[in-house]
This record gives structure tokens, C-alpha cells and sequence, in this order.
């Protein structure tokens, strides 16, 4: 699937996407990922930074409250005017713009930090993108992103339930298998029936990499790895959001930050 494809498909998402994002059913990245990855970045204060697939810029918004100076990319034009819509009307220093991630279009050594929030996943060349990065972070800057993880988000998988209809496991297959023409389809699970009568579902591009294949393209790409997480709702989270107890089960997210050396 080449990445005008991926960027057709995407800005059909993004309004829908926004829409319900905003009205707080994205729960996995409120309550989960989002509070994980934040927990896990260094300061940036003061720090000039570049957020890789941006979306409609919640994320983005979260760094800029952090003290960062801040610019953010994405392939979907529908996502970035929204993006620019509420920075227009909240500014936050963030200059929102159209771009993919294999050719970003900025000079080397621009930024002193990058960050992609649940992005790579989805791009058709990981590769290139992970290469882009590295290009235009500075010598010491750092590049910290989250996506599915690989181990536990495969080609095939299927929710174990017991008979009370509790999950209790993840059954997992195909891990080696790439899904570069594949496209799933599926909507927030909080989702109420009268909006996912209103709303289509999402059409997502699967291209699953394993876990080794993501590292080393990270090491090839010429990046230090030096941390790595699997966050989880605790008990007071999954408690207040019982959508996000079954990250407890099994690792759903992957947060990688690795560095570019001085030398």
C-alpha cells in the first residue's frame, strides 16, 4: 500500500476520529496511553520539538502545556484543520502543517526532541520514517514514541472470555506475517449505538512489523534505545474506566525512547 493510499484513508477517518475523540471516547489514550508516554518523557522545557502524526492535536496540545515550542505533522488535511481550528481558537505556540512522515520537510538537526504518538504503526514505510526522524533531530536529541504492541497487536487475535464474560487472555497468531494490504475496521469500544449509527467506522492500515524488526530499525537508523515501557491502567483506572481493566491481561501498547548520539 503505497502512502497516498494510507493519506486518502486517513483523512476520511480523521473527522469522524476528532469528533468522537473530543467527546472523550478515545479512553485507552485518555486514561492509558497518553498519561504513560507523558510520565516517561524527559523535560522539555524550552525545548524546540517535532510531533510525527499529529492527528487533530490533543497530544500535541499536552506537550506544548509542558514548556516545548512545538510543530506537527500529519498526511490527513482533514486533521490538521481541525488541529489548527482549536489552536486558533486556544493558542498554544503550535504551528500545525500538512506533511508525511518519510519526507519531512525540514533541514538536519532541526529539532531537539520528536515524538510520535500511536503513528508509526500506520505508516507504510517505517523505515523511511525512523530515518526522517533521526535526520532532523540534533545531535543529542531524543525521539520517544508509542505504538500497538507487536507482540500482542498480530495479524490474528482473539479475545479469551470466561463464562461470566470477563476476559481473561489474548490469543495470538501469524506474528511473522507483514500486513502491508490490509485494512481493519473498527470503531471506540465506549462508543453509544446512536453515534456508530452516525459515524462510520474507521478503516485502518495494518502494517505489523515484529518486535525485533522495530528495534533494529531504530539501531540501523543510527538511534541509542534507552528506555522502554508497557503501560497499564493500575487498579484506581481501571476501576474508574472499566473499558481499559483488559490492559492489565497483556501489553496492548509498546513506549520506545531512543537518542541520537553527539558523534
Amino acid at each position: 500500500m503505497d502512502s497516498l493510499k494510507v493519506a486518502d484513508i486517513w483523512n476520511r477517518n480523521a473527522e469522524a476520529w476528532t469528533v468522537l475523540a473530543r467527546q472523550g471516547y478515545d479512553v485507552y489514550r485518555d486514561f492509558v496511553n497518553t498519561p504513560a508516554f507523558l510520565a516517561m518523557l524527559p523535560s522539555i522545557m524550552g525545548l524546540k520539538g517535532l510531533d510525527i502524526g499529529c492527528g487533530e492535536g490533543a497530544n500535541t496540545r499536552e506537550l506544548a502545556e509542558l514548556g516545548a515550542s512545538l510543530v506537527a505533522i500529519d498526511v490527513a488535511p482533514t486533521f490538521i484543520q481541525y488541529a489548527q481550528a482549536q489552536e486558533h481558537q486556544d493558542p498554544r505556540g503550535i504551528v500545525f502543517q500538512v506533511a508525511s512522515a518519510t519526507e519531512l520537510p525540514f533541514d538536519a538537526a532541526t529539532f531537539d526532541f520528536a515524538t510520535a504518538f500511536m503513528s508509526l504503526m500506520d505508516i507504510s514505510n517505517s523505515e523511511k520514517a525512523i530515518q526522517e526522524a533521526n535526520r532532523v533531530l540534533k545531535p543529542g536529541g531524543f525521539f520517544q514514541f508509542s505504538i500497538t504492541h507487536p507482540c500482542f497487536d498480530t495479524p490474528y487475535r482473539q479475545s479469551l472470555k470466561d463464562a461470566a464474560g470477563q476476559e481473561y487472555a489474548i490469543a495470538v497468531g501469524r506474528y511473522f506475517e507483514h500486513t502491508d494490504d490490509r485494512i481493519d475496521e473498527w470503531m471506540f469500544s465506549n462508543v453509544p449505538a446512536p453515534l456508530r449509527q452516525q459515524w462510520p467506522k474507521f478503516r485502518v492500515p495494518r502494517f505489523h512489523r515484529t518486535l525485533s524488526e522495530w528495534l533494529n530499525l531504530l539501531i540501523g537508523a543510527g538511534f541509542m534505545i534507552e528506555a522502554l515501557a508497557e503501560p497499564k491502567a493500575d487498579d484506581a483506572i481501571a476501576a474508574q474506566c472499566p473499558t481499559v481493566a483488559d490492559t492489565q491481561i497483556v501489553a496492548y501498547f509498546l513506549h520506545v525512547r531512543c537518542r541520537k548520539p553527539l558523534n
